[in-house]
């Protein structure tokens, strides 16, 4: 099962402070910890959104919206994505976040990504295959 631990931003992070060298140090070796085990996909930190956009559909027509976004709760600061056995699996090195980061009250949401087997027969064989074919094109890009 593949999930995603999607750091909430905060003011900080909105406001575009950059982490501290024992910061990185800590995070680094959170993620070497996680590479090494094996379960490690994915994993960046997000720009704050007075750097982004979003594209809102009404009606079908699509109106962009720059940032900044003023619902700090509602934003993502970085994901992470891995690869465990169960959700438990993935709140346990949820928890391992470096504590550092966590003085400053950060908040970690665990999501299930969706497998190819949760769609059942609407899932037919030539869309597994366009699937598969997407997912072999843009890890060859990487």
């Amino acid at each position: 099962m593949r999930f995603m631990i999607i750091r909430r931003a905060d003011q900080q992070t909105e406001a575009g402070a950059m982490p501290s060298e024992q910061m990185l140090t800590l995070m680094g070796n959170y993620m070497k910890e996680i590479s090494d085990a094996g379960i490690l996909l994915a994993g960046e930190g997000l720009k704050p959104s007075s750097e982004g956009a979003r594209v809102k559909f009404t009606n079908g027509k699509p109106r962009v919206i720059d940032g900044p976004f003023s619902e700090t709760k509602e934003l993502i600061a970085g994901y992470m994505l891995i690869r465990a056995d169960s959700k438990e699996e993935a709140i346990e090195w949820a928890k391992r976040w470096p504590a550092l980061d966590l003085e400053q009250n950060v908040e970690l949401e665990i999501r299930q990504l969706f497998e190819e087997d949760d769609f059942g027969d609407e899932f037919t064989p030539e869309l597994r295959k366009q699937e598969a074919d997407m997912r072999a094109k843009a890890a060859a890009r990487q």
